[in-house]
C-alpha cells in the first residue's frame, strides 16, 4: 500500500486516503440497509474504538512528529505543540458555539450554535458530524504535507497509517448519523444519504492542510500539533460523552482502550 502511495503527489496521497476515510463513513451509513434497529452496545463499542484512535493519532502521528520538528528550532521543542494544541481545542471550541448542530443520541431542545432550527433534525445531525470531521481530514493532510516537506521525523507509512485509523473510527460516525434518522421515520436511503455526506468534508480539508503546510513549511510543528488538538477536543466533547449516554460505560471504555492500543501498534509497526 505504501509503495502505492509513492506514487502519487502528496496533494493525491491525501485525497486518496481522505477518500477511503469518507467510503468508510459511507460503509458505516449503509448499515440503515442491512440492520433493522440500532444496536446500542455495538455502536456504543465502535465510539469508544473511534476515540481511542483519535487519541493515538493525535499523539504518535501528530503531537510527538512535532515536537520532534521544533527541536530544531531555537524556540523551546514544547513551545509550537503547546500553542497548536491549544488553539485547535480553541478553534473547535470557537465554531462549536458558532454552526448550529445537535450530537447524535442528543435531544432536539439541546442543539447548540447560533439560532439552531429545531426543526430540521436531520441538517443539524449532519453538521455535527461534518464539524468534527475537519480535523481529521486536516490531520491526514498535514501528515502527508509532513512527508513531502523533508522532515525526517515524518514517513509516509505513519501518514497511511493515520488514514487507516481515521478511517476505522468513521465507521461508527456514518452509523451515529443514519441509523437515527431512519429511527425517526426517514427513508433507508435518505438516512444513508445524509449519513455519508458527513464524509465528504473531510477531503476538502485534507488538500488545505497539505497545501498550507508544502506552502509554509516553518509552521509545520504548529500545523501538526492544532490537528492534534481539534482531535482531541472532538474525543472529548463527543466521541467520549456519545459512547456512554446508553449506559454502556464500562464497554465503551474498554473499546477505547482497544482503539488506542490497535492505533499505537499500528503506528509504531509501520512508522
Amino acid at each position: 500500500m505504501v509503495d502505492f502511495f509513492t506514487q502519487l503527489s502528496p496533494v493525491m496521497q491525501a485525497l486518496v486516503a481522505t477518500l477511503f476515510t469518507w467510503g468508510m463513513t459511507a460503509l458505516g451509513a449503509a448499515l440503515v440497509f442491512t440492520a433493522k434497529g440500532v444496536n446500542y452496545k455495538f455502536l456504543d463499542a465502535m465510539l469508544g474504538f473511534a476515540g481511542g484512535v483519535m487519541i493515538a493519532a493525535s499523539y504518535w502521528s501528530l503531537l510527538a512528529p512535532a515536537i520532534e520538528m521544533a527541536e530544531q528550532d531555537k524556540w523551546p521543542a514544547w513551545l509550537p505543540a503547546a500553542a497548536g494544541f491549544m488553539l485547535g481545542g480553541i478553534f473547535l471550541w470557537g465554531i462549536d458555539k458558532v454552526i448550529p448542530h445537535v450530537h447524535p443520541n442528543a435531544r432536539l431542545e439541546t442543539a447548540e450554535g447560533i439560532h439552531p432550527d429545531r426543526r430540521r433534525r436531520s441538517t443539524l445531525l449532519v453538521l455535527a458530524i461534518t464539524l468534527h470531521n475537519i480535523p481529521e481530514g486536516l490531520a491526514v493532510g498535514v501528515a502527508f504535507g509532513a512527508v513531502a516537506s523533508g522532515f525526517e521525523s515524518s514517513s509516509l507509512a505513519a501518514a497511511v497509517t493515520l488514514g487507516i485509523g481515521i478511517g476505522i473510527q468513521n465507521f461508527p460516525e456514518g452509523t451515529a448519523v443514519s441509523m437515527p434518522l431512519r429511527r425517526e421515520g426517514m427513508s433507508r436511503r435518505r438516512s444513508f444519504m445524509y449519513g455519508q455526506f458527513s464524509g465528504m468534508v473531510e477531503p476538502i480539508a485534507a488538500v488545505i492542510g497539505v497545501l498550507l503546510v508544502t506552502w509554509m513549511e516553518p509552521i509545520l510543528p504548529l500545523a501538526l500539533s492544532f490537528a492534534a488538538g481539534a482531535m482531541i477536543f472532538v474525543v472529548a466533547e463527543e466521541v467520549i460523552p456519545g459512547s456512554q449516554e446508553n449506559g454502556n460505560r464500562d464497554l465503551a471504555s474498554m473499546a477505547l482502550m482497544v482503539g488506542f492500543t490497535v492505533m499505537m501498534i499500528l503506528d509504531v509497526a509501520l512508522g
